[in-house]
């Protein structure tokens, strides 16, 4: 009995040195990985740690994007970086989204050159961030415009009718919460949602008008909701050149930026982060662990996120 109670004690002793040193070895490789992603991405994971031309990725539909926001930020503020590419494919979306974007890009030029490269689609609010950017390159085929404001609202009095169902209110005003889509809209309520609409839409062709270089009459001719490909583009001078990252580099060139700088793509810290801190990693993980996936990337990437846009939207189609 003696013996067993000795090798018992022994064998505790053991498992706990091994279990220490498992502990420091897993340690040890943790700092590893994170000390390569740092060397890698540089600092906070943003981009290189060399001198590059920063290239930002705007896709699918345009909402209030604060990571966006915060990427660019770190880009103008990375000595690193030495020009930017925005590379643009988006129907648009909500004009608050496209005003945010719009003004940071506005800013990152203030002390980057910057330019847009169009791919299929930047039109509405999409075409508003573009029209940021000191120089627009897009290819012959691209569609570029539908420069406007909209409100959209389904009206389902006719099918409560039917199924005898009545709505029941009391408002402190005639105008509040108007539109409604439980009854037909008035025209008091229909001019009210027209004056929103005009004043954003004002906005909206002010800045084409200054960005483009434009007189106002010129932007309003082309602010009718038209879409055009890039060759039109460039005609009516919503767009500078037709091309691609190529001819957008070539432009870079000419404000100073080395042309064989490597184009870095700074992505979504997000969804990319580096190796520990992956949206990726976080899933595969989790599913390991048997928890359930998150479903809002697929959502994102099946463009049913346009479903849920609230307020004025400045998007080619809702």
């Amino acid at each position: 009995m003696a013996l067993r109670a000795d090798d018992l004690i022994d064998r505790r002793r053991l498992r706990r040195k091994l279990t220490f040193w498992r502990v420091v070895a897993i340690g040890i490789v943790a700092v590893g990985v994170i000390a390569l992603s740092a060397w890698f991405y540089g600092d906070d994971f943003g981009g290189s740690t060399v001198d590059h031309i920063a290239k930002v990725k705007i896709e699918g539909t345009i909402t209030e994007d604060e990571e966006l926001i915060e990427r660019l930020e770190t880009i103008r503020l990375s000595s690193k970086v030495k020009g930017v590419i925005l590379s643009i494919d988006s129907p648009g979306g909500t004009t608050v989204g496209g005003e945010s974007i719009y003004e940071e890009v506005r800013k990152l030029a203030a002390d980057k050159p910057v330019v847009a490269e169009v791919g299929t689609l930047a039109a509405s609010a999409g075409y508003m961030i573009a029209s940021a950017a000191d120089h627009i390159v897009a290819r012959k085929t691209s569609i570029v415009g539908s420069i406007g404001v909209l409100i959209q609202y389904p009206d389902v009095s006719g099918l409560m009718d039917k199924l005898g169902v009545k709505l029941e209110e009391v408002k402190s005003s005639p105008l509040k919460a108007a539109p409604s889509p439980f009854k037909p809209t008035n025209d008091d309520e229909r001019a009210m949602v027209r004056k929103l609409i005009l004043d954003s839409y004002d906005w909206f062709v002010g800045i084409v008008a200054e960005r483009r270089k434009m007189t106002r009459e010129q932007a309003l001719a082309l602010a009718d909701g038209s879409i055009f490909t890039g060759r039109q583009g460039v005609a009516n001078g919503l767009i500078d050149a037709v091309g691609g990252e190529t001819v957008a580099v070539d432009w870079l060139a000419t404000k100073g930026v080395d042309a064989k700088l490597k184009v870095v793509e700074w992505k979504d810290t997000e969804r990319r982060g580096g190796f520990l801190f992956s949206k990726a990693m976080a899933q595969t993980i989790g599913s390991a662990l048997g928890l359930p996936a998150y479903s809002g990337d697929v959502i994102h990437e099946l463009g049913a996120d346009r479903l849920f846009l609230d307020g004025l939207v400045s998007v080619w189609h809702p």
